[in-house]
């Protein structure tokens, strides 16, 4: 069986106005994750993704590396347990 988990993480650098939200959604969706992503007024993009551990672990590594035009300086993440909250990926405005 699948161990389920929940990530929340918060991606710094030059990470808005360069599609890094519609990037975040089509790669959890190419993973299968539920979750959500959206932009901070600190510029900063902050993420929940929820589903397989080890397609979390592949979600964060292309995170990490962010869509072309992006700089990715850093990203915290926290673990926490699987809820299963979420239907599907969204963007938030």
């Amino acid at each position: 069986m699948a161990d389920y988990a929940k990530v929340h993480g918060w991606v710094s650098g030059h990470v808005q106005g360069v599609f890094f939200r519609y990037f975040t959604q089509e790669t959890a969706n190419r993973y299968g994750l539920t979750g959500w992503v959206r932009n901070l007024p600190d510029g900063r993009v902050e993420f929940i993704a929820e589903g397989v551990k080890g397609l979390l672990d592949d979600f964060l590594k292309d995170i990490n590396r962010g869509p072309a035009g992006s700089s990715v300086s850093g990203v915290e993440v926290v673990w926490d347990k699987f809820s299963g909250e979420f239907k599907d990926f969204k963007i938030g405005y």
